[in-house]
């Protein structure tokens, strides 16, 4: 470069590493949850100047603004004016916008940043570019993306790592932030990464061991534009993958992502079925799970892993394709079949994911409140023969009438929850018209602005009088929650305290 001064663009592509020269790099990062907290309070420790933006004023963005601003923060900002343009930092126009997932790239801050051609980073580039440190171990990374079953698939997959005796942990969108895990004093051999859409938005420059698209459908249309611009962003999981680009065989989408990935060579395509598998896919013969991908007789043979019985009592078709796609990746990694085995008997479901609750008169009653779209709320359906569906909220942007349509014999009674579910009753209406709807209305609990827990009480209630033994109550709702509740696993906690009290009410006296 002859002497001459490195360009910010130059700057950026050297930063490679945790011991690379971030100091004094200009950084606007936005938002101050859990990942915008990691990502500043990472980028102060390696001396950058920081300004921090948030448009919430709460107790805990006051909190976090504080333990901030008490480490290095050059500033942070709080309020909706905070988030109106984008700040200046050190009195010049930032180098680097580090952005927290959910912020849409429309927002005035990323949409001035894309003027003013100032790079937007996502909180997992940035922390794919500071996993490397002097004098400490690099964790490989499996990716884990899809429109449902990521939590569950990356809870499997650390399951079975650890059974092989490795130090790995599910990290990114699934709870603990990436950056919070690189900067434990732990030796990792792996993460597990489980990354929204819109954590691939922000993300370029990852090359993971193995990565997978466990299934997509529509979702989030209106934080991506359209279907096509999400369908885009999943698909960046495979990008530069080094050994594994692993595709759910039953879905020609995430084939054809594969097919069109840019990967590292002699990466593979690896597919999984419930089904029986095919060469270099992993599958189901006879209820067991078996691999013909990471075996040298793979063209005549397959190697067990696990039957479908070690993954619980209830294991619909979904959960499954799950486990498949967890064992494809470890497999990848080079983890043998008993570790496999080992460790779906040891994994623990989340809550709210297809969890029973209680059995009440012949009654089974499930919480799925992690259903939050269509093709989650599907795959819970598709479990039980004869449903009372407790459904409705925030639909995204999304449509009803294929889930209708294609569960309308399974479906006994609905019981509609949020605050306009008019789209899902129209579907109701089309594709299952003999079948009882019963919306909760909220102004029926009462009260004038009802919390989510009386809405919860009035449609468990309701279920209860639709329901006879042999029957499913399933709150699955397909969408968010956030018009009655603070978030799904709110909603799942409403509906999990709802039914114990109907438990008790319909106890036998001691008198």
């Amino acid at each position: 470069m002859g002497g001459g001064a490195v360009s910010s663009a130059e700057r950026l592509e050297s930063l490679t590493s945790w011991d690379a020269d971030w100091s004094g790099l200009r950084v606007v990062v936005t938002g101050i949850g859990v990942s915008g907290f990691a990502a500043a309070d990472t980028l102060i420790e390696l001396g950058a100047s920081v300004v921090v933006v948030d448009a919430s004023v709460t107790e805990r963005t006051e909190a976090h603004a504080e333990t901030l601003r008490i480490v290095g923060a050059e500033e942070v900002r709080l309020g909706p004016e905070a988030v109106e343009s984008l700040p200046m930092v050190d009195g010049a126009l930032p180098d680097l916008v580090v952005t927290s997932p959910g912020w849409r790239p429309d927002q005035a801050v990323l949409a001035a940043a894309a003027r003013k051609h100032v790079p937007v980073w996502g909180d997992v580039e940035l922390a794919w570019r500071v996993r490397a440190r002097r004098g400490k171990k690099t964790a490989d990374w499996l990716a884990v993306t899809g429109t449902n079953g990521k939590t569950t698939t990356v809870g499997m997959a650390e399951s079975m790592l650890q059974a092989a005796g490795l130090k790995a942990i599910a990290v990114g969108n699934v709870g603990k932030p990436i950056l919070d895990a690189i900067r434990e004093p732990v030796e990792y051999d792996a993460f597990v990464v489980e990354l929204s859409s819109f954590q691939l938005h922000w993300a370029e420059s990852l090359s993971p061991v193995a990565s997978v698209v466990l299934n997509v459908a529509e979702d989030h249309v209106d934080w991506h534009g359209s279907y096509a611009g999400y369908l885009e962003d999943k698909a960046k999981v495979y990008r530069n993958t080094q050994k594994a680009a692993i595709y759910n065989a039953e879905q020609i989408e995430t084939e054809r992502m594969v097919e069109e990935a840019d990967v590292v060579e002699g990466c593979r395509a690896i597919g999984f079925t419930t089904g029986v598998p095919g060469l270099s896919m992993l599958g189901v013969v006879e209820g067991l799970l078996v691999d013909r991908a990471f075996i040298a007789e793979r063209r005549d043979h397959a190697a067990e892993l696990a039957a479908v019985q070690d993954l619980g009592a209830i294991a619909p078709r979904h959960t499954v394709a799950n486990a498949l796609a967890a064992a494809a990746l470890v497999r990848a990694y080079g983890v043998e079949p008993i570790a496999v085995r080992e460790g779906l008997r040891r994994f623990l479901p989340g809550d709210h994911r297809i969890q029973p609750v209680a059995t009440i008169g012949g009654v089974v009653w499930v919480n799925d409140s992690k259903a939050t779209n269509p093709h989650a709320a599907a795959a819970a359906l598709a479990a039980f023969p004869s449903v009372v569906w407790i459904a409705g909220g925030l639909s995204k942007g999304v449509t009803y009438d294929e889930l209708v349509s294609r569960n309308a014999s399974r479906l006994k009674a609905v019981v509609l929850i949020g605050v306009d579910s008019s789209e899902l009753a129209g579907a109701l209406a089309r594709h299952a018209p003999n079948v009882p709807v019963i919306p909760v209305e909220p102004g029926e609990t009462g009260e004038d602005r009802p919390d989510g827990a009386s809405i919860m009480e009035m449609a468990v209630a309701r279920a209860a009088d639709a329901a006879a033994s042999g029957d499913t109550v399933l709150m699955a709702p397909a969408a968010a929650s956030m018009d009655q509740f603070v978030s799904y696993a709110q909603r799942g906690d409403a509906f999990i305290d709802a039914v114990r009290r109907l438990v008790e009410r319909q106890a036998p006296s001691k008198e």
